[in-house]
């Protein structure tokens, strides 16, 4: 009975992959200064907050943004719908919808003792 349940919620294994799939995919959108994949890589509440900010459509907004190149993922933490992402030189933080994860926030870095302080994030 314990191994139907597992393998109907899908191992964290198995999500932590598809995680870090996502943020490799946003990764490679980003060096590729590939606008539309990027804006596709984004959870809805985080494209409406930049396009929002920047009072333009997320394609044109996305230029403006300062993301750093992250290079590889280095782990990822899955906490229930929720995952880390930590890259070289980033940290994105993803969210799991029907669809498949989402970046929800990217160009995050850490805070001794307070949130991370993230360049796109949604509200």
């Amino acid at each position: 009975m314990i191994l139907l349940v597992l393998a109907a919620c899908g191992g964290t294994g198995q999500r932590s992959a598809k995680a870090s799939d996502a943020a490799t995919a946003f990764e490679k959108a980003l060096s590729k200064g590939d606008r539309v994949a990027l804006c596709a890589a984004l959870a809805p509440q985080t494209r409406k907050e930049v396009e929002n900010s920047a009072k333009k459509a997320c394609t044109a907004a996305m230029t403006a943004q300062e993301i750093p190149a992250g290079g590889p993922v280095r782990g990822v933490d899955i906490h229930g719908r929720q995952a880390r992402a930590v890259l070289a030189s980033d940290t994105l933080f993803l969210s799991q919808f029907p669809d498949g994860w989402k970046i929800v926030a990217a160009g995050c870095k850490p805070r001794p003792g307070r949130p991370y302080e993230c360049s796109v994030k949604g509200s």
